[in-house]
């Protein structure tokens, strides 16, 4: 009888560790497969990674465990054991999550992640056969062994996150081997596109709107590829050149992304850009960066890895940039907005509407062209300046680039004017918000005059030491601004609430909720027509509460 609920047993583990092991599969994926990042998330959110009922059971097994092999001490009976397995069984099929919350960004079986998932089991495998080991060293009896073993499956079991992380440490050999395959033969191929002008396009942020920008206005005269959403990384890069570049383009416009020092450094020598865009620099990924200094020194090395006849352009508004364009001794081009007499391309006479922005496109040769945009921000007319300076620099004239930027569509999430037809207007600035950003968001919605304003956000994360003043200034400018405040988690948005009652903003205008989903029942019960709602940031399935 022991013997069938011993395979019983083993069955409903195979299960419940299969479904475990997904969920990390997912979450270590969302984290870039980065064994820190990962260990961060378990640390940061043990609660998800080690819920409070899997706890319960798992000690619970543990005590059952001593009492039975006390009990088959003393009296070997074999009802002992069965009681234990039936209980046994229980435990695990109840700690099993058959349903969770619908992700925002779904687990994808790529190559790599099937590659993990089958080292995961071979960790396991590894550990089953250790424990079969552990068992056939001690005295064979049925009664207490099957127990003994089962509390072992338990352990696995609970502690499978960690079999995840040296599951990556497994396979991590075959994917560096893997990985400079790939790099090797994009960087081999690309340089045998001799006429391709290629645009690096980096920054703290505004990097992917300046990318989608810079790619439509020069549609205005070349055959332009860009790389997709937001591929920044050496693995990214290389899928669209060694899949998607030919002979038939013009123009490769590359986006590069970084968390550490010596990042941009390797995507550049792989894209081997012409000229180079630095966007922005300021407080993010500030967790690895560690300080804004290495932040500048990592964006600069696209400007460094450009050669002798390469074009560095930079937006001269941002005072960190502003210094590292000082230092440059390469061609350059300085835009944006402000002290406009040291500027190349710049920016006058900005007018925001719930339609768009116009302004005024000036040269240093004192050219000007009016431009109309969809867009909405000061700092997306930055992104438009740079797009502009890029099309200069590759010899559009004024009107072909005002053609161009009247073409531009706003990204998806960043500073998106959605109009559902319910008198609404909604403003998505869902991507990745960060301090400067969500400021602009805060001055675009604060332009609509005489309507209800309603911000929805989770706040900003990635700003290291600084992320908890940043949020609490942030609650305080949105106090200046909105009507009723959405807060989507109630620990991580305590900074926030606390810069609201700094503000004396009323407690009956702010509600805290769990997830999107209950932010989003909340918005319809506040919103009618003519309010403008503003959602702040959409953070990863990771950060859910």
């Amino acid at each position: 009888m022991s013997n069938i609920f011993l395979a019983i047993s083993l069955g409903i583990w195979f299960f419940a560790i299969y479904h475990r092991s997904k969920y990390f599969l997912h979450m270590i994926q969302i984290e870039g497969y980065k064994n820190n990042n990962f260990k961060k998330w378990i640390n940061e959110f043990s609660y998800k990674a080690f819920p409070k009922k899997l706890k319960y059971i798992f000690f619970g097994i543990i005590k059952a465990t001593v009492i039975c092999i006390i009990a088959l001490i003393i009296a070997k009976d074999e009802i002992f054991t069965i009681i234990y397995m039936l209980l046994w069984i229980g435990g695990i099929a109840d700690s099993i999550r058959f349903k969770r919350d619908k992700a925002k960004k779904e687990l994808v079986f790529t190559k790599r992640a099937k590659r993990l998932f089958a080292s995961n089991f071979i960790v396991i495998i590894i550990e089953i056969l250790i424990i079969a080991f552990i068992l056939m060293l001690l005295p064979y009896e049925k009664y207490y062994t099957y127990p003994l073993a089962l509390l072992l499956l338990s352990t696995i079991y609970y502690f499978e996150p960690y079999n995840m992380i040296l599951a990556n440490i497994l396979v991590a050999p075959v994917e560096k081997k893997i990985n400079k395959y790939y790099y090797d033969k994009a960087y081999n191929k690309i340089r045998t596109f001799k006429n391709l002008k290629i645009v690096g396009i980096t920054g703290s942020f505004g990097k992917t709107s300046t990318k989608f920008i810079t790619s439509t206005i020069l549609q205005e005269k070349y055959k332009v590829l860009k790389t997709p959403e937001s591929y920044n990384t050496p693995m990214g890069i290389s899928k669209v050149i060694n899949n998607d570049l030919t002979d038939e383009y013009e123009v490769f416009v590359v986006e590069m992304g970084a968390r550490n020092i010596g990042d941009i450094k390797e995507v550049a020598r792989l894209a081997n850009p012409k000229i180079g865009v630095l966007t922005a620099v300021g407080p993010t990924h500030l967790e690895t960066f560690k300080n804004v200094e290495n932040i500048m020194k990592t964006k600069y090395e696209l400007i460094e890895e450009l050669p002798p006849e390469g074009i560095a352009i930079f937006n001269y508004d941002n005072k960190y940039i502003r210094k590292l364009a000082d230092k440059t001794f390469k061609e350059k081009i300085l835009y944006g907005m402000e002290d406009t007499e040291k500027l190349d391309i710049y920016a006058t006479d900005l007018e925001i509407s719930e339609f768009g922005s116009t302004f005024i496109l000036n040269d240093r040769e004192g050219n000007s062209v009016k431009c109309r945009t969809k867009l909405l921000g000061r700092h997306n007319i930055q992104n438009l300046l740079a797009g502009a300076a890029v099309a200069k620099a590759l010899g559009l004239t004024l009107e072909e680039i005002a053609k161009g930027i009247e073409k531009v569509e706003p990204v998806p999430h960043r500073l998106q004017l959605i109009n559902p037809g319910t008198g609404v207007i909604v403003i998505d600035d869902a991507f990745n918000s960060n301090p400067v950003g969500a400021k602009a968001a805060l001055d675009v919605i604060n332009q609509f005059k005489d309507r209800r304003k309603i911000i929805v956000t989770p706040g900003m994360v990635e700003l290291g030491e600084q992320e908890f003043e940043a949020n609490k200034e942030f609650g305080k400018n949105i106090a200046n601004v909105c009507d009723y405040v959405i807060l989507i988690g109630k620990n991580r948005t305590k900074p926030i609430f606390e810069g609201l009652r700094e503000m004396n903003y009323s407690k009956d205008k702010i509600f805290v909720v769990s997830t999107l989903n209950e932010a989003t029942v909340k918005l319809q019960e506040l919103v009618k027509p003519g309010d403008v709602v503003l959602f702040e940031n959409d953070l990863p399935d990771t950060y859910n509460e």
